[in-house]
């Protein structure tokens, strides 16, 4: 039998070895929050990198996944059924915040989740659409950070006519139906007349109208492509590069991945700054903060961005005025 001295101890030992495991799981209870995350784009190289960009914000901000936050992420793939769908999953799981990648990612969002905070991301015109009251008070559950504003998408076609000076005619590939899509074909469009071009549109509703629309438009000499930024051009990025090329087409395109993958030029705000910065909102509202209090915020990063090899295979000579502009320029 074991006397009492030892039974005490014995006792103290185990206790000893139980606590720790008591009090980080108590912890964990106490601390762990849970943040949505929904993006418009597909589960690919660039949404991982948009992700990570976001990630990487909250761990600067203390917020580590596993530790005291829990990351429930979903991929909208460009489809707004699929969107909405995913936003009602996400909320079901009891998000502290959502952040909202696109517009698709944003309607969804709102419309599952009227209580919610959302941080919203990759939108163009947030007041417009009707997902804040104003941009310096936003009101209601929703805040987050533009994209562009639509008159910046007239920079697509001045450097498409600087890059290809003999561009008379020129496709706009952009989302049709979407306040986006023509809210920069609009723009383009105003600033077309000026630049001497006759402007079409295609859409990027599935892949074989993309291919199909181009294929038509190529027929025509001095030809020459602007595509938008949207959630099904971001997924079908490949696809439109491939036929530029196939077509011998210039190309200016929004996203630096899109050049970087063989496009030609780009010009737009770096994608992974615009998702790195929502992180620090996420921080401020898990720690008490409202959305209605804090003000949508532009883009702070423009990048101009050329493939000097794509620009060969075209036969194009790149005027040493604009790549002393380039951010960036890939050979």
């Amino acid at each position: 039998m074991l006397d009492a001295g030892r039974r005490q101890f014995i006792t103290l030992l185990g206790g000893a070895a139980a606590w720790p495991l008591a009090a980080r799981a108590q912890q964990a209870g106490e601390h762990m929050r849970r943040v949505g995350v929904l993006m418009s784009v597909a589960n690919g190289p660039e949404g991982q990198a948009r992700l990570a960009a976001f990630l990487n914000g909250l761990r600067q901000a203390g917020w580590i996944e596993g530790r005291n936050v829990r990351i429930d992420q979903r991929w909208g793939a460009g489809d707004p059924e699929r969107a909405r769908k995913y936003a009602a999953e996400l909320v079901a799981l009891g998000p502290d915040v959502i952040l909202a990648s696109g517009d698709h990612s944003v309607v969804a969002s709102q419309q599952a989740a009227r209580t919610v905070p959302i941080v919203f991301t990759v939108v163009s015109d947030p007041v417009g659409t009707g997902y804040v009251a104003s941009l310096a008070r936003p009101g209601g559950n929703m805040t987050g950070f533009t994209l562009f504003e639509y008159s910046t998408s007239a920079k697509y076609l001045e450097v498409l006519k600087e890059i290809a000076p003999g561009v008379k005619r020129a496709a706009v590939v952009r989302e049709a139906g979407t306040a986006t899509g023509t809210g920069q074909f609009a723009a383009i469009q105003a600033a077309a007349p000026a630049l001497g071009v006759e402007l079409s549109a295609i859409g990027v509703r599935d892949a074989g109208e993309i291919e199909g629309s181009i294929a038509a438009f190529a027929r025509s000499p001095n030809s020459g492509l602007i595509v938008t930024g949207s959630a099904p051009a971001a997924i079908h990025s490949d696809l439109i590069v491939a036929l530029a090329a196939h077509h011998k087409l210039p190309a200016a395109y929004f996203a630096r991945f899109v050049v970087a993958a063989g496009g030609l030029i780009s010009y737009g705000p770096d994608f992974l700054d615009v998702h790195r910065r929502p992180a620090a909102y996420v921080d401020r509202i898990l720690k008490g903060e409202k959305p209605a209090d804090l003000p949508v915020q532009a883009p702070t990063k423009y990048e101009l961005v050329i493939n000097l090899k794509t620009a060969k295979t075209l036969g194009l000579e790149v005027p040493s005025s604009l790549l002393a502009l380039a951010d960036e320029v890939i050979e």
